[in-house]
Parts: C-alpha cells; sequence; structure tokens
C-alpha cells in the first residue's frame, strides 16, 4: 500500500455513528467494481401453477425447475430450458411477448456462464430490481429469496460458483398481493421480470462494501462520514482520497471493519446551476474504489425549502419508469434515463419526483449530473395492510434497501413515504413508524408524502391529515378541472394549508390524447389539457408558501386501469409528452412559467 498523507486539517475516528442505524450488507456502487455482466438473452419458462416449485401436495418439491436438469432417459423430466423460449434481462416480460402481455404470476428464467475462478477473490450476484418475489438459484443450490420489484439485493456465491460452467436459476413471482408493498391494486402496470441489470462481482477477500460521504448539517465547512469493509478485517488502514480539494486522510477502522470521521473541507456545493462532483477514492491495502460525490445542504425554514443556505423553488415534474420509444416497458439504461431527464431539463424543470417506488440507479446518478434534484419514494400506494406488521416491515426493508444504495448521491432532497393514502388511525401509525424508521437512516434529506387535498367548505380547499405533522414538506395531490369540476372552478378556489412548512403539489393535470384536437371545454383534446394547466398555473400563483410542483406526468404510461379504446388503450394519457416522444400543447404552457419562474429568482438574487 502507499504511504498516506494525513491531511493539514484535523480528522478524527469517533464511536457514534453518523449513520446509527446498521443498514444490511448490501454492496453499493457496483459500477466501480470489477464485473462481469449476466445480462443478455435468458431462457424461461411460464409456470402459472408453480410445479417447478411445489409438488402436487402443494408442498416445495426437491426436484423442481431450478435443478436445470435435461431429459436422460430413463429418467422423465418435464421440462426442459434449452428447448424453451428466450427472454432479454434487463426488461419485464410483458413488452417482449404478445401472449405474456397481461401475465401475472410465475416465469422461471435460467441463464449459464463460465467463469474463471480464482482462489483469493470473493463472488457475489448483484440484482438491480426484480418484480416482485425472486427466489435464487445457483447450480441447484437455493441462494436466498428477495420481496421487493424495485430494489436492489445481491447474494456471495464465492463457495457455490464453479470453476466453468453454471446454472443461474431464478424463479420471478409479480403477483399481486393483499400483504404487498405495493399492494393488490395501483394505477400503473405490474411488469413483470428481471427488470433491471444482473452482474457477477469480483472482490478481494477483504472490501470496501458501503461508505456514506456528505456536508456535515452543522458546519459547512465540514465532511463526514463513514466507511465500512467487509470480510475477516479486525483493524485496517482506509484513506480517503479527493484530489481536488488535495485531501489524502489515513482512517483508521474498529474490529468490525468501520471506522466514521470528519474533516475540515470547504468544496464547492452542488446545485442545480453547476451541479458540481468531486472525484473520491477510498483505497486499502486490497483495493481501491472510485465514486463522484457532491456536497450540498438542504432544509426548511419556514415556507420555504433551502438549498445551500439560499431558498430554492423546485420546478419539476412527476415520472414514471417507463421506456420512452420503444412501445412502453420498464425503463433501466442510461439511454431511456437521458431521455425522459432530457425532456425535464428542455421543460425547465431543476426537479423530478421519481413515482411511485424506486427508479433504476441510472435515473438517479444521470439526474445528478444534469442538475436535476429528486423526490424518491417506496411504494406504500394506496390502502395496503396498515395492522400487519409483516407489510410494515417490508415497507421499511424497501426504504432501507434505497437509501443504501442512493444515500451518497446528493441531488435526492426528498424521501417519500407514501401516495394518497387513506386516513385511519392503523394508517397513521404505520406512517409515523417509516417516517421515523428514515430519518433514523438518513437526517441528511427532507421526508414527505403525497397526502390529498379536502373541500372542507364551498369552494375552500385544505389538506386534513394528522401525517402533515410529521413530515418536513407539506405535499398533496389535487386535481381540480379533471376529476373535480372543469378548469373554470380553479379560478373560484381559495386554499388554507398550513403557514410554516412549504407546500409542494405533488400532482395536477389531466389527460389528453396526442394529436387530438377540438375545442377547450372537449375533454381529451389537447386544448382542453392546456386549459386546464393555464387555470392551474392561475391557482397555484395564489397558494402562499408554494416552493414545488411536479405536474402528473412527463409522459403517458401504461396502466391497466385505463381501458377506454381510441383513447386510453392500456394509457394513462396524463402525460405532457406521449408515449411515442412528442410533446403536448400543455408542455409548452408549463415550460413558460418555469421559465417565468426561473427569471423572477435570477432577479431577485
Amino acid at each position: 500500500m502507499k504511504k498516506a498523507i494525513v491531511s493539514i486539517f484535523s480528522v478524527f475516528c469517533f464511536c457514534v455513528s453518523v449513520n446509527a442505524t446498521a443498514l444490511p450488507d448490501l454492496i453499493i456502487n457496483i459500477g466501480a467494481r470489477s464485473c462481469t455482466s449476466l445480462d443478455g438473452m435468458w431462457k424461461y419458462i411460464v409456470d402459472p401453477l408453480e410445479t417447478g416449485y411445489y409438488d402436487y401436495r402443494l408442498e416445495p418439491t426437491k426436484d423442481g425447475f431450478f435443478l436445470d436438469k435435461k431429459q436422460n432417459n430413463p429418467d422423465l423430466i418435464e421440462y426442459d430450458f434449452d428447448t424453451s423460449g428466450s427472454l432479454y434481462v434487463p426488461r419485464d416480460w410483458n413488452t417482449q411477448k404478445p401472449e405474456l402481455y397481461y401475465y401475472e404470476g410465475c416465469i422461471w428464467y435460467r441463464t449459464r456462464f463460465d467463469h474463471k475462478k480464482k482462489d483469493d477473490k470473493r463472488y457475489f450476484l448483484h440484482f438491480e430490481a426484480v418484480n416482485y418475489e425472486a427466489i435464487v438459484y445457483l447450480n441447484g443450490k437455493m441462494l436466498g429469496k428477495h420481496i421487493g420489484g424495485y430494489t436492489p439485493f445481491n447474494f456471495e456465491i464465492t463457495e457455490d460458483l464453479r470453476v466453468g460452467d453454471n446454472s443461474l436459476v431464478v424463479k420471478v413471482d409479480n403477483k399481486r398481493r393483499k400483504e404487498g408493498v405495493p399492494t393488490n391494486n395501483f394505477d400503473w402496470w405490474n411488469y413483470g421480470g428481471i427488470t433491471r441489470s444482473v452482474t457477477l462481482i469480483e472482490t478481494p477477500q477483504v472490501f470496501v462494501r458501503d461508505y456514506s460521504l456528505r456536508l456535515s448539517k452543522k458546519d459547512r465547512n465540514m465532511i463526514e462520514g463513514w466507511v465500512q469493509l467487509d470480510g475477516n478485517v479486525g483493524p485496517q488502514e482506509v484513506i480517503l482520497e479527493i484530489p481536488e480539494l488535495k485531501k489524502k486522510i489515513r482512517l483508521q477502522t474498529d474490529s468490525t471493519g468501520k471506522c466514521t470521521f470528519s474533516e475540515k473541507a470547504r468544496p464547492e456545493l452542488w446545485s442545480p446551476e453547476t451541479p458540481k462532483l468531486y472525484k473520491v477514492n477510498w483505497v486499502t491495502a486490497y483495493e481501491s474504489l472510485s465514486d463522484e460525490i457532491g456536497f450540498r445542504t438542504i432544509t426548511t425554514e419556514g415556507n420555504r425549502i433551502i438549498l445551500n443556505g439560499k431558498p430554492i423553488f423546485c420546478r419539476g415534474v412527476s415520472i414514471h419508469e417507463e421506456a420512452p420509444f420503444r412501445n412502453g416497458g420498464r425503463a433501466y439504461g442510461k439511454d431511456d434515463a437521458r431521455t425522459l431527464l432530457g425532456w425535464a431539463k428542455e421543460m425547465g424543470c431543476n426537479f423530478a419526483r421519481l413515482a411511485h417506488y424506486p427508479h433504476n440507479e441510472f435515473m438517479v446518478k444521470e439526474a445528478e449530473r444534469m442538475g436535476i434534484m429528486l423526490w424518491s419514494e417506496v411504494p406504500v400506494y394506496w390502502t395496503i395492510d396498515w395492522t400487519n406488521p409483516d407489510v410494515l416491515q417490508n415497507a421499511k426493508n424497501q426504504m432501507r434497501e434505497i437509501i443504501t444504495r442512493d444515500k451518497n448521491r446528493c441531488n435526492i432532497i426528498i424521501w417519500s413515504v407514501a401516495n394518497e393514502t387513506p386516513l385511519s388511525d392503523a394508517r397513521l401509525e404505520f406512517l409515523k413508524s417509516l417516517v421515523a424508521f428514515t430519518r433514523q437512516l438518513d437526517d441528511s434529506r427532507l421526508i414527505s408524502a403525497a397526502m390529498e387535498k379536502k373541500e372542507f367548505a364551498p369552494g375552500v380547499m385544505t389538506v386534513h391529515d394528522p401525517l402533515g405533522e410529521y413530515l418536513d414538506v407539506f405535499s398533496f395531490n389535487q386535481y381540480i378541472g379533471w376529476y373535480d369540476g372543469l378548469p373554470e372552478k380553479c379560478d373560484r378556489v381559495r386554499w388554507e394549508l398550513p403557514k410554516n412548512k412549504p407546500v409542494l403539489i405533488s400532482e395536477f393535470g389531466g389527460g389528453a390524447l396526442y394529436g387530438k384536437h377540438g375545442d377547450k371545454t372537449e375533454r381529451w383534446t389537447e386544448e382542453f389539457q392546456e386549459d386546464m394547466y393555464k387555470a392551474s398555473i392561475r391557482m397555484l400563483e395564489k397558494i402562499e408558501g408554494l416552493s414545488a410542483t411536479t405536474p402528473w406526468i412527463l409522459m403517458d404510461f401504461r396502466s391497466p386501469k385505463r381501458p377506454l379504446v381510441g383513447i386510453q388503450d392500456d394509457y394513462n394519457r396524463k402525460g405532457l409528452i406521449s408515449n411515442y416522444g412528442k410533446k403536448k400543447k400543455a408542455f409548452y404552457i408549463m415550460r413558460d412559467w418555469y421559465k417565468k419562474i426561473e427569471k423572477e429568482e435570477l432577479n431577485n438574487k
């Protein structure tokens, strides 16, 4: 190992962790590691009765599809991956095969790969996401199960990986379920499959598994964080390098391989105008791991959102993880992210709400590079099973996994715990627990939820939700002019909202089929949507404390709840852009409004 140069500034390790709650053993920053992609064409078997998992008494079988056997007379083998069809990974199955368009159930995936195993290395299988339940087998051995369709997970396979040929089988089940998160009723397509990348990771025996690095909340001239090694480590030296800040800091881990630290520094702060990122290296005797990290502070002051000590209006838009151009389906790669975020930037956005679940890592990282702040949420959506402790644990685990993956992405400014959930005592206790859990995991960001508005007197709108007391940002969805009256109602209402918290309108808008034109009073026309956005903006400009808006939604997205033939055709048409990338008239209304707000902010500086 190179000799470390100790910074001339103070650096120290201390016992109290910056993040006191232990996170799971998820490996972060996969792209910077020694990896082999397992993406590509995988064999698949559709198994609606789960014959490959249960015997005829509905007991788990010892001789299931996970063994990846071949017919070998006189044995009776009633499946064969080699002669079955193929699906591309990563992608959903619904948009790859017409016969799987509406399918919800079990499908088995299988790929085979060769690998030159090294005795001095460790190996992990990493899945970015599988919707919804995944049971993973390597060479016939079950590695484990993961529940949750939008968060990453990994398994160590050092002892099970063979030199040469390996069989990797994944049982994927996307059936909706009452005890699921999301539950069995939600308004987007339940895309099944291995929807994000699969990677074989090679690490040293001792490696940097996880770390956190951020600007101190208490002192903007300090950076702080922690690093966690994995392996039979004992006390180890770790060097933190930030070359552009001329930092080369020697740290010493404890017997568990962890060290927390604080260091004087004055980095240029990340903002939408200047999305500055610093190259960061973690160096041990075994490896060097690099990342790009930005530094910023995010707080609230009265009814304003404060970024780096200055108020900011979050000019946003809501986005589903729907692929642009290629007949829909789950978005998953850099090209998808750059297209969607590029449209948001063109509209004048400096903020986006990633609805209604954690999006892929490309989306988060590309937004960070482009200067787009983010709202990230877990799919606690509509009416889930509030009294079931396993459901709460599921929601917490999904929040833990996405915070683990994205805690070093400075552009995420809001964690959201729910969307449009009905009021009840059980629901409030559930969400209070999730809010407290989220704060414990990460106290450097704001917490919110998309609540619902209420008309408590003719023309007087408010939000009567006790959850608001526990949130940093008072966010809610409202559809005056679409579900509630016609656009002219926007000019007749007034709002009564808290004055001590920033107000974020997390959804507003209405549907239009691109290319359908007519009078502004005719639903589904671009003119109706355009007029509704004009009226909505007039209404929103009167709301005291308005600090952010995220209209619903950037692009049309597929949903089975939208069957109107010739108009919806299984698409929610509230997009400002069609699913073929065509901008509707309302897109330009939002663009002009955001340009006006941006100009006013610049003039006030």
